[in-house]
């Protein structure tokens, strides 16, 4: 009877696993996209981490003017929007889904925030709109590329 009970147990686990794998697949949307439109990605994702070490090195230098151009650089990523044609912007739009699209757009609209706010040089306004951004970053890891960031899978953001 306890054999049967732990041959039970290890397959309804290994049934949850395979889904729990299954699921974070779905959600990897970077290798449901052609190849070259992920380098691009990959490209602009890179972008963004260089200016949010420089953003973090300036806001805790005070230096707010170098915080404006990285801050306003990320809202406006350029990398894709030069180098996507026009059949690569179809083809994103019908891969990526809506939730993928609302995260992009909140991130962005957090770094015009941040520039303005190095602008004005309110320092407590720069800091929690950084943890912002930082936090973003990860929800949008773990909910759409958890394949490339499988360690942020039990981290919890406050999302």
């Amino acid at each position: 009877m306890i054999k049967k009970m732990v041959m039970l147990c290890i397959v309804l686990m290994t049934g949850v696993l395979q889904a729990e794998s299954e699921n974070d697949q779905v959600n990897a949307i970077g290798s449901q996209l052609p190849n070259h439109i992920r380098s691009l990605l990959i490209e602009e994702m890179q972008a963004i981490t260089t200016s949010m070490d420089v953003i973090f090195r300036a806001i805790i230098a005070g230096e707010h003017d170098q915080v404006v151009p990285q801050a306003q650089a990320i809202h406006d990523s350029f990398i894709m929007a030069q180098k996507m044609t026009e059949a690569d912007r179809k083809i994103l739009e019908e891969t990526l889904p809506e939730a993928f699209i609302k995260r992009d757009q909140a991130f962005h609209h957090l770094s015009a925030e941040l520039a303005e706010a190095a602008r004005n040089e309110d320092q407590a306004k720069q800091i929690k709109l950084y943890q912002d951004m930082q936090n973003a970053c990860i929800a949008c890891h773990q909910n759409h590329a958890l394949d490339r960031f499988p360690n942020l899978k039990n981290v919890s953001t406050g999302e």
